[in-house]
């Protein structure tokens, strides 16, 4: 028995000594990921706290500001706190323009007030403001075919019918109103211009938003109303007597001021590997507190980050571009290609669309990278993400770094439905944000970057023949 016992005991004992344990079979690479993923979809809160603190403690922080500079002292010390490394700013010279006094009154035949926002780079109507006769153009195409001349000393109004849209299509289509119907209205002799706004909501909020103007042609003052407003003055219009209205816009070009991008990295194992950027906005327009735009992008793409870093030091080297004065003319996207264009990337990516579940992915990579297409597909699967056949094309803040070296782009495509409701106007505050959708987004990152950023063969696209 005594016997028994020994052997026994002694056979247990290979148990305890650790060379001889059996060993949990080392998890692949998919179920790493597939780890990431999950994690942060049920329990990111790092993207939630970036944009919380960024709208909280700076809020508003157009371009060329005092306060897009604070935001850049904030964002250097969280990205720091993150554990990012080289984290710095690189600065940059850019004209700015600030908002002034904004109203707007119909004076005949029915006199009401309406609420108004100028548009970036708007001129000035002076103190005194201007009341004149409104001349209707239902669409822009009606504005570019009216006669030169034919709008002196009038106040042209231009109106669309922007829908919803899924894709955010909507907004090439019908933006052109803002994009370009001052100038098209200014070189018609018009003493100023007023549209519907670019955007879809029925709330009685003006979008505003940049508008630009050839060289040459001498700006002329540029508001947007709300919608209610200018389907009421619509409604005026119809009833078949001349409309006037009473504009004021007091902005003011403060000249050339100080913006910057700020920059961080999780650095790769493998410097002879071309880096990967991605990218967000630091800056938003003055009316709201720029959650979704674009504090939203800078907590997912920060988070995504932070994410990766946790599985181990890549391969490839993510630099984090938190780009400022975007809203205002891309100031930081040109700046960084300007002065990096001859640094090796291999590939970049952008999140600047709020902060809805992202639902698609277009690729934008070499034929070779197919099964890394395949893995990224089946990653984002249990995320409700379907892959489509459209060419991505990445995002302003990337775009001039993309043009010089013909980088490899993947696309996660956010659903837009609600987000011209709330673009570019008061309404962008953190209460819209919905942390599971931003979790979502998060996790669809996350899993992408992994791949991404440990794959060693070719990202950019061959070239066109």
């Amino acid at each position: 028995m005594n016997k028994h016992i020994t052997l026994l005991a002694g056979a247990s004992s290979l148990f305890l000594i650790p060379s001889l344990a059996f060993a949990a079979p080392a998890k692949s690479n998919d179920e790493v990921i597939a780890g990431l993923r999950d994690n942060a979809l049920q329990a990111d809160n790092i993207a939630y706290d970036i944009v919380e603190g960024l709208t909280t403690e700076i809020g508003p922080r157009q371009g060329g500001t005092a306060a897009e500079a604070r935001a850049r002292i904030w964002a250097v010390a969280k990205l720091k706190a993150l554990g990012f490394e080289n984290v710095r700013v690189e600065e940059y010279q850019m004209p700015t323009w600030v908002r002034g006094t904004e109203t707007a009154e119909i004076t005949a035949p029915f006199t009401q007030k309406m609420v108004v926002a100028a548009l970036g780079n708007s001129a000035s109507t002076g103190d005194a403001g201007i009341d004149a006769e409104i001349v209707y153009f239902p669409i822009i195409d009606d504005l570019r075919t009216a006669p030169d001349g034919s709008l002196k000393g009038k106040i042209a109004f231009v109106s669309h019918n922007m829908k919803a849209t899924q894709d955010g299509s909507s907004y090439g289509a019908f933006g052109p109103a803002r994009f370009v119907g001052p100038n098209i209205a200014a070189k018609k002799g018009a003493a100023a211009i007023v549209i519907r706004s670019t955007g879809t909501d029925y709330h009685r909020n003006p979008h505003t938003g940049n508008t630009n103007f050839e060289p040459g042609v001498a700006p002329i003052p540029a508001g947007a109303l709300s919608i209610p407003d200018a389907e009421n003055l619509e409604r005026m219009i119809a009833r078949g007597k001349p409309v006037r209205m009473k504009l004021k816009l007091t902005p003011q070009n403060v000249g050339m001021q100080t913006s910057g991008n700020v920059l961080a990295e999780v650095k790769g194992s493998n410097p002879d590997l071309p880096i990967i950027v991605i990218a967000c906005h630091l800056d938003s327009w003055d009316l709201g507190t720029g959650a979704i735009d674009d504090a939203a992008g800078c907590g997912i793409i920060g988070a995504a980050a932070k994410h990766l870093k946790s599985m181990g030091q890549p391969k490839r080297t993510v630099r984090l571009l938190w780009a400022g004065a975007e809203e205002v003319g891309i100031w930081g996207g040109r700046d960084y290609g300007e002065k990096h264009t001859s640094e090796p990337h291999a590939f970049a990516m952008e999140s600047d669309f709020g902060a809805g579940k992202v639902w698609a992915i277009d690729f934008n990579l070499s034929d070779s990278a197919s099964a890394l297409r395949t893995q990224i597909i089946s990653a984002l699967a249990p995320l409700g993400v379907v892959p489509r056949k459209d060419a991505a094309g990445g995002g302003a803040d990337v775009g001039a770094i993309i043009a010089a070296q013909k980088l490899g782009i993947i696309d996660l495509q956010q659903d837009g439905t609600k987000y011209f409701d709330l673009h570019h106007t008061p309404d962008d505050t953190l209460d819209k944000i919905e942390k599971a959708e931003l979790r979502q987004n998060v996790a669809a990152w996350v899993a992408t970057l992994a791949y991404i950023a440990n794959y060693e063969g070719e990202l950019k696209p061959e070239p066109a023949q």
